[in-house]
């Protein structure tokens, strides 16, 4: 890895009572449940205080909890580009409601009514990765799975709905990053218990 190239690691926030029932969940408030916070709590054990030279967050508390619970809160900036999808009409609900009205329905194929389409949230991402890119060093972005999701395929140079690929557990830790001068996932969806903090 060169000088100029970093890393941008990727902290999807601890499970809340929503992620834990599959509800799709955009800008509603969803606090973190036990489970959540004691694996936000152990990204920060783990971590270990581990610098970063820009921390980027969502503004939605499940994001903003998680990160402080990881021992980032003081230094995180937050920003409205790492917010969830915004579901519109199904937010709060699971897909397999969605599907009893709309048989066959996909997320990433179909879209929701009143709210953002995939390639908005790309747009969204893209933002996040340029801001991230202008820094002189490794970035961490505390954040939720969808946009997660779409900006590690944007990242790779894929369409924003490409990661419908991706899948992205809560409370896990991902590195995006370079092999050479290719953008690369380095990590992906890792336990916050595994994970290897050193650099490559």
């Amino acid at each position: 890895m060169t000088a100029e190239h970093h890393e941008i690691w990727l902290f999807r926030h601890g499970e809340t009572a929503w992620s834990a029932d599959g509800r799709h969940t955009g800008r509603a408030d969803v606090p973190l449940t036990v489970a959540g916070r004691q694996r936000a709590k152990a990204i920060g054990r783990r971590l270990a205080g581990r610098p970063f030279a820009l921390v980027l967050c969502s503004p939605l508390a499940r994001a903003v909890e998680t990160c402080g619970l990881a021992g980032y809160g003081d230094v995180a900036q937050l920003t409205a580009n790492l917010e969830e999808w915004d579901y519109g009409s199904y937010e709060g609900l699971r897909t397999v409601d969605i599907q009893r009205e709309r048989p066959g329905w996909s997320l990433w194929r179909d879209g929701v009514p009143g709210g953002e389409t995939v390639a908005e949230v790309g747009d969204r991402a893209l933002e996040v990765i340029a801001r991230a890119a202008s820094v002189g060093g490794d970035v961490a972005l505390f954040a939720h799975g969808h946009l997660l999701r779409i900006l590690a395929a944007c990242w790779l140079g894929l369409s924003p709905g490409d990661g419908r690929l991706l899948a992205l557990g809560t409370a896990s830790v991902s590195v995006l990053g370079y092999e050479h001068d290719t953008r690369v996932i380095v990590k992906w969806n890792q336990d916050s218990h595994l994970i290897d903090v050193r650099s490559r």
